[in-house]
């Protein structure tokens, strides 16, 4: 019988922690609020036998003003994000998006890098290991059919952020360091589509800061739909932003693989835009609430955001 070596490593420094990484190949992942991981490990969903602590990593915690933009540290913890005025002044909607995630005792963990990176979910993928080998293996867990619909092709676990979309709405950056060095890519660009690797960051990837522009006076409506108003994912999020120049942006988490998006202007027709946005979403059975209701209310959050607006 073998035994796995299992390996937990503290990081100090961003670069100590993706050189970490790198030994390690594939198999680990970075532990931050660890209300993803340690529930993924419970549930056998993640197997990685290295853990790379980064919450020791002290340039990760800080809100900065940098000219035009805001860098928010992807370790601030979700309920840490309203103890920053400059957040409250100009991005209420984040701390709105923050407060609805989980539940009071988790938000207090959960970070908001790790609320970004947010693994997909499925209502087949993520149960108990004896659950999952009961009904059948999907695709996601090296099965060969998407219980969900049959479909033999492609995974549809559907994208649970809950800040994602407020920030995408606002056309968020991130500065992510990996094995490469660091750059600066539009949040949006990171998602994929694909439900099995919902993600195109590479493994060593980490998050350093997420920017957002102080220079656009966004105004945002937020809406999320679940059975309870603590600790359930979402089964549908809108978020809806105008800017100081009359652009709209429309972003939707929970009914698709990665967040559907529509750009528009104040000008435009508000029914052809909800149009778009329902058109754009892929919206299987995989979530508690039926995959109709879910198609139903889309229209109903939109037009009570614009309402809003």
């Amino acid at each position: 019988m073998t035994t796995l070596t299992k390996t937990y490593i503290k990081a100090k420094t961003v670069e100590e922690a993706v050189l970490a990484a790198k030994a390690n190949g594939n198999n680990f992942c970075f532990l931050a609020g660890g209300t993803d991981v340690l529930v993924n490990k419970f549930q056998g969903t993640e197997e990685a036998t290295c853990l790379i602590d980064i919450t020791g990593i002290e340039e990760l915690k800080s809100v900065t003003n940098e000219g035009n933009f805001l860098k928010i540290g992807s370790l601030i913890k979700l309920d840490d994000l309203k103890k920053h005025d400059v957040i409250a002044k100009n991005f209420p909607a984040l701390l709105e998006a923050a407060h609805q995630a989980a539940s009071p005792m988790l938000r207090k963990t959960a970070t908001i890098g790790g609320n970004v990176l947010c693994e997909n979910r499925c209502s087949f993928f993520n149960q108990s290991e004896f659950w999952r080998e009961a009904v059948g293996y999907c695709l996601k867990c090296e099965g060969d059919v998407c219980i969900a619909t049959g479909g033999t092709k492609a995974c549809f676990s559907k994208f649970v952020s809950d800040t994602a979309p407020v920030l995408i709405s606002m056309d968020a950056q991130l500065e992510i360091t990996d094995e490469t060095g660091t750059k600066i890519i539009p949040l949006e660009s990171i998602y994929t589509g694909d439900g099995i690797n919902p993600r195109s960051l590479s493994k060593t990837a980490i998050i350093k800061n997420i920017i957002l522009p102080l220079d656009r006076s966004f105004k945002t409506a937020f809406r999320k739909l679940r059975p309870r108003e603590a600790v359930d994912f979402t089964s549908l999020t809108t978020a809806v932003t105008i800017d100081n120049s009359g652009t709209i942006k429309i972003v939707l988490g929970g009914v698709d693989p990665k967040p559907v998006v529509i750009t528009g202007s104040v000008k435009d027709d508000k029914d052809k835009l909800i149009k778009e946005a329902i058109k754009k979403s892929r919206i299987v059975d995989n979530d508690y609430y039926s995959r109709s209701y879910r198609k139903e209310m889309i229209p109903v959050f939109l037009n009570q955001s614009f309402e809003e607006l």
